[in-house]
């Protein structure tokens, strides 16, 4: 199975930005901890870019037989373009969000990518990424 983990704008500040919300972790961090509970059950990529068109060119090169957890951050309430791209490609996918997206902004409880997500995880920190990995990895051994 090949599974890609995609973060959108200012993820890249995880360690650096409002630890109340993202904790201490950084990226790499995020990163490395997925990696350790993936090992090798799985072709593992990750992306980062803070550009929603570069976003958008990611996720057209992905296909319906690989697997995509997604954290669009702040661009989950705000494109249709993303939303699209998903649509488009037909990847199964899981929206995380790091915090509780419900116990902030009235802004941040609309996702444009929710109602065509396979699953939605918010508010469990770092693990949220985790918890998606296992449950694909899970899914596709059966």
């Amino acid at each position: 199975m090949r599974l890609f983990v995609v973060n959108g704008p200012n993820l890249n500040m995880l360690g650096r930005r409002e630890a109340g919300f993202y904790g201490t972790f950084s990226l790499a961090d995020l990163e490395k901890n997925i990696r350790t509970a993936v090992g090798t059950r799985a072709e593992l990529s990750f992306f980062q870019s803070n550009s929603e068109g570069e976003i958008i060119d990611y996720i057209h090169k992905l296909t319906a037989d690989d697997r995509l957890i997604i954290n669009a951050a702040s661009l989950t309430h705000t494109s249709i373009g993303i939303r699209d791209a998903l649509s488009a490609v037909k990847v199964p996918f899981i929206e995380v969000h790091i915090s509780n997206v419900y116990a902030r902004e009235e802004f941040r409880h609309q996702s444009y990518l929710s109602a065509i997500a396979h699953g939605v995880i918010v508010g469990l920190g770092a693990d949220g990424y985790v918890l998606a990995a296992e449950h694909f990895l899970k899914s596709t051994a059966a």
